[in-house]
């Protein structure tokens, strides 16, 4: 697997077999998907590429999580990113507005630009939508709206829509690190598995045409 700027993991994996592309998906997002707490190894990007692998469409994973970064940050980092050819574009963003009670229309604005430079960059490249959830304490109008920027954007930009990300981990602490945020290995395993169930539509769709030359 492949490091981006911010990632927590380290690049392993060849490009395929003989002539045949193995595709590349770059996970985009925030600590959790850099696996804070855990080995690089164990993060789930890395788990979906073991997965991947296993029932026999390799990927080959790019993990550009970076802790702490807002849906702003993303925006700025994007860019930079997107030096490295990519297939399919996993974007995980929108944790950190929602921790901090930002804006939800500041992030729907800024998860619609950063599908935009994307496309602006690797037109071709597939993109897919992560669902993430605001925490209580706001209320319920900020957890309702907040909630909604995701189904909308994706809508309105024609991308894939995941569940949300830590469906079945969030708030249970068996499956959490002591900080109540970031998933232990086993919650991370549950988080690999679900986004897996999601992503593996569009994964078995990429391009594993010969390579060029």
């Amino acid at each position: 697997m492949r490091v981006a700027k911010g990632a927590e993991s380290t690049a392993v994996g060849t490009a395929g077999v003989g002539s045949i592309r193995t595709p590349v998906v770059l996970f985009f997002g925030t600590s959790l998907t850099a696996g804070l707490g855990l080995d690089p190894e164990q993060a789930y990007p890395s788990l979906i590429e073991k997965k991947a692998q296993a029932e026999g469409i390799p990927i080959k994973v790019v993990n550009a999580g970076l802790s702490g970064e807002t849906t702003a940050g993303a925006l700025r980092r994007i860019d930079w990113v997107l030096r490295t050819p990519t297939d399919l574009v996993v974007i995980e963003a929108g944790a950190n507005d929602a921790l901090r009670g930002l804006s939800p229309e500041d992030a729907r604005a800024n998860l619609e630009q950063l599908i935009a430079a994307v496309r602006a960059k690797q037109p071709r490249t597939k993109i897919a939508l992560i669902q993430m959830e605001a925490p209580p304490n706001y209320g319920v109008a900020y957890t309702r709206s907040f909630r909604a920027i995701y189904t909308e954007v994706a809508a309105k930009e024609k991308v894939a829509l995941l569940p949300f990300l830590l469906d079945g981990v969030a708030g249970i602490p068996r499956l959490n690190q002591p900080d109540g945020v970031h998933p232990n290995l086993t919650g991370e395993r549950i988080v690999a598995d679900n986004v897996w169930k999601a992503l593996k539509p569009e994964v078995v769709k990429l391009d594993r045409g010969p390579k060029a030359g």
